[in-house]
């Protein structure tokens, strides 16, 4: 049975509106404002052969850097496809060999650290800058501020079709 699946392509650069026609008339395709993201929804058996297949239909088409599935598998992970070269794959598996594992789970292994990494310096950078803050504030005052923060940017802006349903869901008569 082939399923629906929505994949995130990710550009090495900007694509031109010629590229983009042109693939287009492939593959449906809706692109960010920058033109260096692209999403696509591909028929396919697994969200891995949707992968592959989009790969096939627009690498001669597209600058593209990645494919990646748009929504997790039941195991919480998103799929990745990358076009390595040749010295890439050999690095990739001396790398594997050298640590006894196969290339794909080295592979996968390095990513999910990376991510790990990244999430950590992420974390360290807002603690940093928190700690900054409540050299100059109380608690208190940050918390209050963070709060009203949080929830204006919760709030749909004024006048737009969610602020109007909220505001007549409210109303009595």
């Amino acid at each position: 049975m082939r399923g629906q699946h929505a994949v995130e392509i990710i550009l090495i650069r900007p694509v031109t509106g010629a590229e983009l026609h042109r693939a287009c008339r492939m593959v449906p395709l809706a692109a960010n404002t920058d033109r260096t993201r692209l999403m696509a929804v591909q028929r396919a058996k697994s969200p891995g052969h949707a992968l592959r297949s989009l790969r096939h239909e627009l690498d001669r088409l597209l600058p593209i850097d990645a494919l990646t599935t748009h929504y997790p598998d039941a195991s919480g992970q998103a799929q990745l496809n990358i076009a390595f070269t040749r010295a890439m794959h050999s690095v990739i598996s001396q790398a594997a060999t050298a640590r006894g594992q196969e290339p794909a789970d080295f592979l996968a292994r390095a990513v999910v650290e990376a991510v790990q990494r990244d999430e950590q310096a992420r974390t360290r950078h807002l603690t940093a800058q928190l700690q900054n803050l409540l050299v100059h504030h109380t608690p208190e005052a940050v918390l209050v501020c963070a709060a009203r923060v949080l929830l204006d940017h919760q709030r749909p802006p004024p006048g737009s079709a969610e602020d109007r349903r909220r505001t007549n869901a409210h109303t009595t008569p």
